[in-house]
């Protein structure tokens, strides 16, 4: 019952040749960069004593 549950919604079965990055690889480059910049900003803001 799983197997054609995760067949059914996961993909076509259509294979198609990678020409370059896809838009969500791009999405989430872009969201693990923010990510980073406001993490960094936010633990040097900790560390640095300012409020």
């Amino acid at each position: 019952m799983i197997a054609l549950l995760s067949v059914a919604g996961g993909h076509s079965g259509v294979v198609h040749r990678r020409t370059g990055p896809e838009w969500s690889d791009l999405a989430l480059f872009v969201v693990a960069a923010l990510g980073l910049w406001l993490v960094r900003r936010a633990l040097r803001r900790r560390f640095t004593g300012k409020d």
